[in-house]
């Protein structure tokens, strides 16, 4: 599924236009992106968290030649699966 199947979706399970479940749906995702660039944390009880973590630099190794690099620390952004929706995507299939 991409976006555009999600905008319909959401059109077609809340009765609305998809020109307002697409405002809807890039909404959220604006809010979630600038939360968790702040370095906050986002929980929905049931689906999951959104976070940042800390990476350390750490030395690797150039494949191409083998000589090795510093890959310098970074932030990243992080998604926690909830209990529910794990316990949904695990469901044994009938």
């Amino acid at each position: 599924m991409n976006k555009t199947d999600l905008v319909d979706l959401l059109a077609a399970e809340n009765h609305s236009t998809k020109k307002d479940a697409e405002h809807f749906l890039n909404s959220f995702i604006s809010a979630v992106v600038s939360t968790v660039a702040r370095g906050e944390k986002i929980t929905l009880v049931g689906f999951g968290t959104f976070e940042t973590s800390e990476r350390q630099a750490r030395t690797g190794r150039n494949p191409k030649t083998g000589e090795p690099l510093v890959i310098p620390a970074k932030r990243v952004a992080r998604f926690k699966v909830g209990k529910e929706f794990s316990e949904a995507v695990n469901k044994k299939r009938k």
